[in-house]
């Protein structure tokens, strides 16, 4: 990789190592770190253990050495992912802002399709990433948003209930002690608390509905001070507000309500430019109070946004989101914000395509951490470099195969 840099982002990458060295102690993590981070940035085709360590040693003797200390790296060696990818957030964004501002977060999940039982986590579950139920584990991702660029910068593994009651499973996949079952959208508030604490910068959430239905997410991105623009069900129910934010006597569901106003009611808007030529759809914002499914109050009663989308061909809305932007923000800023979430699931292609995000072999619950880690700060270098070499004001879409150009 190395090769293909110009001697100023030698220069920024070594920088960024004796950062990320600042977290590793020791010489033997920081040699580890190396080795590690040069075999996902690396033209192989398979980003575990095994391949990086023999792309990184040519004799028998040195690759199996490399391996080794590979393997203790990531599934034994104690370091901190949290003060790791602190570090490789700081370096996206120091780039990401020197064109324009870093306002949103986006909440998403994506899976890690396995064979087998014991990897960490895994189960039958859906994910999005297979369309189906199947075998997988599901990493629960915050990123960090500018209005040209996105960069997923921490993860949570979420664990599901036979994980944690099992003190054989436990102990095996060296789970800590004091992990307790949490929901996708509780880990999903740990990431928003997380990067608070990092003091990094933000305003907005962005979630689909697998965690905009939940009333303790959405209170919690309140208490801490942030708006949000997140999914929910067509079922869900709310009460409408009159002119006077006076509520209806009876709650309905976020889709009879769309189908009630009917299609007059629902305004063409664009929100960008794509590869084929503007992206559009027609959409309805009314104030509303959201209820339980019961029709009974949500513990959320202030006036929200409901915003209703009915795009061409379908007989019906078929998408709808809550938002507590202010009124004073056009409706076309409001679509635009609701919709950066597209991008999410293109740097996961990347992560997983090209950095190996999927491609972690071990089992336990520190190796997973730390693989995921090293792929976090290579993504994050990568970002940092397109941003400098493709600036917002001289692209209107991303590069192809931009991983590559950027390193």
């Amino acid at each position: 990789m190395e090769s293909g840099l110009d001697s100023a982002a030698v220069s920024r990458l070594t920088a960024y190592f004796d950062r990320i060295g600042g977290h590793l102690p020791r010489r033997e993590q920081r040699e580890s770190f190396a080795t590690y981070f040069f075999g996902i940035m690396s033209d192989g085709e398979r980003k575990s253990v095994e391949p990086i360590a023999a792309r990184a040693c040519g004799d028998p003797h040195g690759t199996k050495r490399s391996h080794d200390r590979l393997l203790h790296f990531l599934g034994q060696s104690p370091w901190s992912d949290q003060a790791v990818r602190r570090e490789a957030a700081r370096h996206a964004i120091a780039a990401m802002t020197e064109h324009e501002p870093v306002t949103t977060w986006i909440i998403d999940d994506t899976g890690f399709l396995k064979q087998g039982s014991h990897s960490v986590g895994v189960q039958r579950q859906y994910t999005g990433s297979a369309g189906k139920v199947t075998n997988c584990q599901i990493g629960v991702s915050l990123s960090v948003a500018s209005r040209s660029e996105h960069v997923p910068i921490d993860f949570a593994l979420y664990l599901p209930k036979p994980w944690l009651d099992s003190p054989e499973r436990r102990a095996e996949a060296r789970i800590p002690a004091e992990a307790t079952f949490r929901t996708k959208p509780e880990l999903a508030l740990d990431l928003v608390v997380r990067a608070l604490d990092d003091e990094l910068p933000g305003e907005i959430v962005l979630a689909d509905a697998a965690y905009g239905t939940s009333v303790e997410f959405r209170n919690g991105l309140v208490t801490y001070g942030l708006d949000y623009a997140v999914g929910i069900n067509g079922t869900s129910k709310v009460w409408t507000l009159d002119p006077g934010d006076r509520r209806s006597r009876d709650s309905v569901s976020a889709l009879e309500l769309g189908v009630r106003l009917g299609r007059k009611a629902f305004r063409h808007l664009t929100w960008r430019d794509g590869t084929r030529g503007p992206l559009f759809s027609k959409f309805c914002f009314r104030r509303v109070i959201v209820a339980h499914d019961d029709g009974t109050p949500a513990a959320d009663r202030d006036p929200v946004w409901l915003v209703s989308e009915w795009p061409d061909g379908e007989s019906r809305p078929t998408k709808f989101t809550l938002t507590t932007l202010p009124r004073r923000m056009s409706k076309k800023q409001i679509v635009r914000t609701i919709k950066e979430r597209w991008r999410t699931e293109r740097a996961y292609e990347e992560l997983k395509g090209e950095l190996g995000l999927d491609h972690y072999e071990g089992r336990s619950f520190p190796g997973w951490n730390h693989h995921v880690s090293v792929v976090l700060c290579c993504y994050a270098f990568v970002v940092a470099e397109r941003v400098r070499r493709f600036p917002p004001s001289g692209r209107r879409v991303r590069p192809a195969r931009s991983l590559e150009r950027a390193a």
